[in-house]
Formats: C-alpha cells, sequence, structure tokens
C-alpha cells in the first residue's frame, strides 16, 4: 500500500497546497508509511524538495491520479478542479480517500474522509495544517516581510505601486516571479530577499503583511504581526479562524485601511491549529492498519 498525496499546484495557483502537503507529509513518512507527492509542475516539486520532501511526480489533473495510483492504494486530494466524476472512481478503486475541503460548507461526496477547517462531527478530520517549524520559537527581527504569493502574473504588486509607498517593506520573491520584474519590484522595496528563505523570514519577521491565506496562517502561529489583504471574499468560517489568531485583514491595497489596523496593539496569537502530528496520526488510525 501506498499513499498518494495530490496537491494543485502552479504558477497559475501558487504553491500554499504543496506547502500543506509537505507538513502532513513529513509526520506520514515519520510514521513507517510508504508516500509520494503529486504536483502540477516541476517547480512546484523542486520547492517540495526545499521544505523536506525529496521525491514527488508531476501529473496533469486530478484526472490524472489513477495513472499513478494502484488499486488498493491510499490517496489525498486538495485541489479545487472538476473531478468530472473521476471523485466516484476512486473512491471504488483505492483502499481510502482523504480530501481537503475547498469551502466551509464542502462534504463529502462518495465516502471519503474530509479533512475540514470547520469540522463539525467525527466523519471528518480537523484539519488547519500548519508545519512544524512555525511553532518552534524564533527571535524576531524588527521588519515589516511583505509577501504576495508564490505568483504574480497579473504583476499585482506593481498596480498596487502607492500602497507600498513610503512604508518600508521588504519583499519576499515567490517562486514564479521572472526575473525582470524583479528588477521593477526593487525600485518600489527597501530589501528584496530571494524565495529559497521563505521558511526563516516567515518565521522570524515582527509583521508580516501578505495575500497568501497559508503565509498568514504560518506567520500568525509563528508570532508575528499578520496583516492579511483579501483579494477575493473568504468563508465566514475562515474569517472566524483568522479573528481568533488575531490576524487582521484588509480588503484589497487600501492604505488608509492598512494604516489603521497596524494601529491596533495586537494581542498575541491564540492557537487553534492541531499539529501535524495528531492530523497524520487519525489519518493513520482511519486506514485500521
Amino acid at each position: 500500500m501506498k499513499l498518494y498525496y495530490y496537491a494543485h499546484s502552479g504558477h497559475k495557483n501558487g504553491l500554499d497546497r504543496v506547502k500543506k502537503a509537505v507538513a502532513l507529509l513529513k509526520h506520514l513518512n515519520r510514521a513507517g508509511l510508504d508516500t509520494m507527492l503529486l504536483v502540477n509542475d516541476f517547480r512546484a516539486g523542486l520547492v517540495a524538495r526545499e521544505f523536506g520532501i525529496t521525491e514527488s511526480v508531476t501529473i496533469e489533473t486530478i484526472q490524472d491520479i489513477d495513472a499513478i495510483a494502484e488499486h488498493g492504494d491510499v490517496i489525498i486530494i486538495d485541489s479545487p478542479e472538476n473531478h468530472r466524476g473521476r471523485l466516484e472512481k476512486y473512491c471504488t478503486q483505492f483502499k481510502r480517500v482523504f480530501r481537503l475541503a475547498q469551502s466551509c460548507d464542502d462534504k463529502s461526496q462518495y465516502g471519503e474522509v474530509m479533512l475540514h477547517i470547520n469540522c463539525e462531527d467525527e466523519a471528518c478530520i480537523s484539519s488547519l495544517i500548519i508545519d512544524d517549524v512555525y511553532f518552534e520559537e524564533h527571535e524576531k527581527v524588527d521588519r515589516t516581510l511583505f509577501f504576495l504569493s508564490d505568483s504574480d502574473a497579473d504583476k499585482t504588486i506593481l498596480s498596487n505601486g502607492d500602497f507600498f509607498e513610503g512604508e518600508e517593506m521588504e519583499l519576499l520573491l515567490g517562486h514564479y516571479f521572472y526575473i525582470k520584474y524583479e528588477e521593477d519590484l526593487a525600485k518600489v522595496f527597501k530589501k528584496l530577499h530571494e524565495p529559497e528563505e521563505y521558511i526563516e523570514l516567515i518565521s522570524t519577521s515582527k509583521r508580516v503583511v501578505t495575500a497568501s491565506l497559508q503565509c498568514a496562517l504560518e506567520a500568525g502561529t509563528s508570532g508575528a504581526e499578520v496583516v492579511y489583504i483579501l483579494t477575493e471574499p473568504l468563508d465566514l468560517c475562515i474569517v472566524e479562524k483568522l479573528r481568533i489568531m488575531q490576524v487582521r485583514t484588509i480588503e484589497g491595497f487600501d492604505k488608509i485601511k492598512y494604516k489603521h489596523v497596524m494601529l491596533d496593539t495586537a494581542k498575541g496569537c491564540h492557537l487553534i491549529t492541531q499539529e501535524c502530528k495528531t492530523i497524520a496520526s487519525k489519518i493513520i488510525n482511519n486506514l485500521d492498519l
């Protein structure tokens, strides 16, 4: 039996799902399971290696999982893609299927076990997945770090240049940023940091501003003062989790609101996440090994 974890990824989708996959797979590996990460492009596999998972396989879409996995294997799916009926087949073909909920009201469709941020019964597994490194104590550096996401194909940062003017922010580049784009960004920010510095910078920065939900959760867990920029509507259950964790939110690149929330005194993050070790144990228990 092999466990395959499919994390939808790429220059259009970012790497948030890959970061969650790596955090969970490390614990499943330590527990003795034979696992493999499935991603959508070669770059995502390289990033997973940086974070601690050395091997991965690239597939095109969610419909190609059964081209790799075999009957009797276990699969974990984290993807918003239209499975076009393939999920039902997977639930019949494989020993067990786990699926990360993509919204607050996302429910099991064909008997797959849900990993849910808002678990309301014992049929699902509570799963706000944060890597162990962000629970560790780190000395904070007095800087304001900005991380949009791992991609910015629409040049969102440059189109909102006024938001950053005079703020003395340092930019953490995304893994899918182009070199020419980086040259333009250097004119906007106090300092640019390479993508490979992600874990260190999120763990040690005193203030983090981001449009990545996973980054906001990781930085908040690590004890930073976090401002999360909403670029699209969020489900209420996620908004509530951010509120409890003392992650401040603003809609879009609104500089006035940003300055206002930065004046609030942070009360400290109230941790509501389960350690990945606990989540991994619940998955293993569900397999009846």
